[in-house]
């Protein structure tokens, strides 16, 4: 089985999403190549985790990758093509599933080989089920953060640089001015702890025992949408169908009640532990750790307790 996998960067690094695709394809036992476009130093250390590595410099935004990934599957012909299921994967995904006429499948978090061909699994409805999906022939798959281990260094591959000339037509649209707003910024899908506070924090200052446990943690604080709209926080922090899908090592639920729109955000955590005063809350169905009391009354005493710890 062969895998071709886009790792997409931030101009400076690879996104850890998609560097989880090498895990991703070396679990289907899949000879992998990965295509890195516009930094030739990230595309060496993608190398040195032991992938093969074709390197396009023209590329810039969702038009140029279009095309010059579009040309990459037809010559390289994978079985299947991996993208990390980002905000541009789900722009260039399905334009080069239509461009090519192969198969499409998002949001994917676990794949497996039975009887030759690929299952895919995704959630659907919300994270309330998860559908196992067939695709008869090659396809384009995004692939959730959080799904796969990221890979450790191991020896260098080789790095094929390729120059692909991109006609002019290929490119429909052109930013021409961009204003950014100035907010906080919040690295949610790539923490491997996060501490998140619900509407059972009850007040703003009760919340600020959520961003304490996590300073002592080491984390990353997140919210679910009625925090936010009280004004406790920033909607940089929201977690769940609306905010950022996330896959920590830890994921401490505090005055979460476990509605679906916030599960499906945070189900692919490693370890969740909840607390909650209400013993019959969702939120506790799928915790690895259910604690149930007053979330005000609990938080210090873990705080203090981490503390000592940190201190040993």
């Amino acid at each position: 089985m062969k895998a071709l996998l886009f790792i997409e960067t931030d101009g400076e690094k690879a996104l850890g999403g998609s560097l989880e695709l090498i895990s991703a394809a070396k679990a289907l036992d899949a000879e992998g190549t990965a295509v890195v476009a516009g930094n030739r130093a990230i595309a060496d250390t993608v190398a040195a985790l032991g992938i093969p590595v074709i390197f396009i410099d023209t590329a810039t935004d969702c038009d140029t990758l279009t095309e010059v990934l579009a040309q990459a599957v037809k010559e390289e012909n994978p079985d299947l093509f991996l993208l990390a299921n980002t905000t541009l994967a789900k722009d260039l995904a399905p334009r080069i599933a239509g461009r090519i006429c192969l198969g499409c499948v998002s949001d994917v978090i676990e794949l497996r080989e039975t009887d030759g061909k690929v299952i895919y699994t995704r959630p659907a409805y919300g994270g309330t089920v998860l559908e196992h999906i067939e695709v008869n022939g090659p396809a384009v798959v995004t692939v959730r953060n959080g799904s796969f281990s990221k890979p450790e260094n191991t020896s260098n591959a080789v790095v094929t640089e390729k120059k692909v000339e991109i006609p002019a037509d290929v490119i429909k649209a052109k930013i021409v001015d961009t204003v950014k707003e100035i907010s906080e910024s919040v690295n949610l899908e790539e923490a491997e702890v996060i501490v998140s506070g619900g509407r059972g924090m009850g007040n703003e200052e009760n919340f600020k025992l959520v961003g304490e446990l996590a300073r002592v943690l080491g984390g990353v604080v997140g919210a679910t949408r009625p925090a936010i709209e009280s004004g406790w926080i920033s909607r940089a922090h929201q977690v769940g169908q609306s905010g950022k899908i996330v896959a920590p090592k830890l994921y401490i639920a505090c005055g979460i009640s476990g509605a679906t729109q916030h599960t499906s955000g945070m189900s692919g955590a490693n370890y969740i532990v909840a607390i909650n005063k209400d013993e019959d809350a969702p939120i506790f169905e799928v915790a690895n750790l259910s604690i149930v009391g007053n979330v005000t009354e609990i938080l210090p005493v873990m705080i203090e307790e981490m503390k000592k710890v940190k201190e040993k």
